[in-house]
């Protein structure tokens, strides 16, 4: 029994892959040598598999049993080596699946995904971002990077990437060269408290990031939440592609609110898909020559335009020719988008 002892112990301390070969190439073998042993009572190679499936595994169904000394003498071998052996092995694999998930509740394992969604520092901007995108599209997946030890939100489409987002290492690992689109929203979490109160100090940090993304990563769409808006001059050599200034954008749906009622409920179920009409993108069909044609045939269908990218002067060029790149806004519901999107 010493001996058997150590020999599993020394199975314990050998690499993973390496005790998934012995196991697979143990089970193998022992299943051609019950076969090879008694043909006549197994019949087949898989039957001498399910044997040696069942008994290493302790299931016994008595289905299948050994009838010659050569075949029994393979059977006890299976009880004193193939139980252990697979015993270790199913071990190993429960370790691993343990491993595997604090890695990646950690952020250490690489995202290898497409198409994605990359979010920059944890906040409660981005957290709400985190959920408004999970609503919209029920397959769209998100990385987020953060520094914190752990992930702050458990969800099998958001996948976290610990490390700082200044270095190229990070954003590797979050796979940036092949997301969608990268939120990077302003990071207020420092040591210093009279520092966080400036926002000149937080969008300084901002800034870096947005920098190390756009110069490695150009292909890759970029919105960027800054704190003051006398800050957005510093990004003009960024080359950003959208820019959020949360407060300002607070104050002043808050005025608009005062002097218009009922128009803070407007903006933010346009800007959510929670219910009711939301806003949709669309493209250019062949059928259209001039915004009055996309505007009439789109308001036959449900579906009222309302822009080109951020002009609002639709109602003012409708005889004007749509150029072929245009992304022409709507308000529909979901159904309505789905089914006239298709069209495009």
């Amino acid at each position: 029994m010493y001996y058997f002892s150590k020999f599993f112990l020394k199975l314990l301390r050998m690499n993973n892959k390496f005790i998934f070969v012995v196991a697979i190439t143990f089970i193998i073998l022992s299943s051609v040598s019950a076969y090879l042993l008694e043909k006549e009572t197994f019949g087949s190679l898989f039957n001498g598999l399910w044997w040696v499936m069942t008994t290493v595994t302790t299931t016994g169904y008595g289905d299948y049993f050994p009838k010659t000394v050569a075949g029994k003498f393979l059977g006890m071998f299976l009880y004193i080596f193939g139980i252990g052996l697979i015993s270790v092995t199913i071990g190993k694999v429960i370790d691993s699946l343990f491993v595997y998930r604090q890695r990646k509740e950690e952020g250490k394992l690489r995202y290898q995904g497409e198409q994605h969604f990359v979010i920059v520092d944890w906040s409660k901007n981005a957290e709400l971002a985190i959920q408004e995108i999970l609503n919209t599209d029920s397959e769209t997946e998100i990385v987020l990077i953060d520094t914190l030890e752990k992930t702050p939100i458990v969800h099998d489409r958001v996948h976290y990437i610990q490390g700082s987002p200044t270095l190229v290492e990070t954003l590797e690992k979050a796979n940036m060269k092949k997301a969608r689109s990268v939120f990077i929203f302003a990071n207020e979490t420092t040591e210093d408290q009279a520092m966080l109160r400036d926002p000149s100090f937080v969008d300084g940090k901002t800034l870096l990031v947005a920098t190390t993304i756009e110069r490695n990563y150009r292909n890759v769409h970029s919105i960027v939440e800054i704190k003051n808006s006398e800050n957005m001059q510093n990004f003009l050599h960024v080359n950003v592609n959208e820019f959020i200034l949360g407060s300002e954008t607070i104050s002043q749906l808050a005025v608009r609110s005062a002097f218009s009622p009922g128009s803070s409920r407007i903006v933010s179920q346009l800007l959510t898909r929670q219910s009711g009409d939301n806003l949709h993108v669309l493209g250019k069909r062949k059928s259209w020559s001039t915004y009055r044609d996309a505007f009439e045939q789109l308001l036959q269908e449900g579906a009222t335009l309302i822009s080109d990218g951020d002009q609002l002067n639709i109602n003012r060029k409708l005889d004007q020719l749509i150029p072929g790149d245009a992304r022409l806004f709507v308000i529909c519901d979901i159904d309505t988008y789905q089914r006239i999107s298709s069209n495009t």
